[in-house]
């Protein structure tokens, strides 16, 4: 290639128009590629629309939610009320820091206006209310899981069933009223069990009470009231409500685990199955493990024991002393 001194350069007898060279470190830019100034006015007024559009755009912001759910309580009135009565429920966070909450009633999947811990309502139509809290955090605002519902039934009838507690325990004594609508004194009331009569009252505000109840206790319960006004006597029937009757402590089954990886080869794990449905403050129970009369060991506050792996009969005991409560499971055989 032959350069000459002031001319083009001269390349196998082709020669080209010296051009201008725009450099940035390890770039080189041909200033014919850079766009127009019509071009660059057109970009920048692009990119300020677009701009603008995502400014407006409304923030997604994820509302946090900790792992800890509300409790709603039923603090006065009764689960099943005359139309037109009143209840009130209270709702509790156990977060265990004492923070500052507010409070969001739902009865079913509507939200209440009510934004305080206490709930007074008298609702015309029977619900499922629920509650939740929330409050301000460093990322916005804080929820709590929803309580488990409270359900409320508006019973358009003339007499209601009421049983404090749906669920008796053996041994217990279970107290039911005979409530009316408007509240009038009957003279007489009878209460039905599965539409046999069982008990029948007579006076002034009569009182319904199944003492020292057993399972066969359990079943579907109403009542039928009766009261005079001018010269008429008047009789009305509740629907029926279920009443459960759980034993404090049932009959433990026990559980052998002896092929087992995590166990060495020469030990066994034995567990005690139990249902302890004792009232609160629930006294402790203790278990006690046996190899056919023989006890294994001292009683114990959990309930499971590690042996060593022998065949025989094996069984469990659970025990409440300040119950005087005690039941033997049936035996297990272990075979090695």
């Amino acid at each position: 290639m032959k350069l000459e001194k002031r001319g083009t350069p001269v390349f196998h007898g082709m020669s080209f128009k010296k051009r201008k060279i725009f450099s940035l470190p390890s770039v080189f830019w041909n200033k014919s590629w850079l766009p127009s100034r019509k071009q660059r006015r057109k970009v920048t007024m692009i990119a300020t629309i677009s701009f603008l559009v995502l400014s407006t755009l409304p923030q997604l912001v994820v509302p946090a939610v900790t792992s800890y759910g509300a409790l709603a309580e039923l603090m006065s009135g009764h689960s099943r009320i005359f139309p037109g009565e009143h209840f009130q429920l209270k709702c509790t966070i156990p977060d265990g820091n004492k923070s500052t909450w507010n409070y969001l009633w739902f009865n079913g999947p509507k939200q209440l206006a009510c934004q305080t811990q206490m709930l007074k309502v008298s609702p015309k139509h029977s619900g499922a209310f629920q509650c939740r809290g929330v409050r301000d955090s460093a990322v916005g605002n804080l929820y709590t899981l929803k309580s488990e519902p409270v359900e409320i039934n508006v019973d358009g009838g003339w007499a209601i069933l009421h049983v404090p507690q749906i669920v008796g325990l053996v041994g217990e004594t279970l107290n039911m009223t005979c409530r009316l609508r408007g509240h009038p004194r009957p003279h007489e009331v009878i209460l039905y069990k599965g539409g046999v009569e069982v008990m029948r009252r007579s006076g002034l505000n009569p009182k319904l009470s199944l003492p020292l109840l057993s399972t066969a206790d359990q079943g579907p319960y109403s009542c039928r009231a009766s009261w005079d006004n001018y010269r008429q006597t008047h009789s009305v029937v509740s629907v029926d409500v279920q009443v459960d009757v759980l034993e404090v402590l049932t009959q433990p089954v026990l559980e052998v685990v002896a092929d087992d990886n995590l166990l060495p080869p020469d030990q066994m794990q034995l567990t005690c199955r139990v249902q302890y449905n004792a009232r609160a403050p629930a006294p402790p129970i203790h278990y006690y493990f046996y190899k056919g009369d023989k006890r294994l060991g001292l009683a114990r506050s959990e309930n499971f024991h590690m042996v060593k792996r022998k065949p025989g009969l094996y069984s469990c005991k659970a025990k409440v002393l300040e119950l005087d409560l005690s039941k033997r499971s049936e035996a297990e055989a272990v075979k090695v």
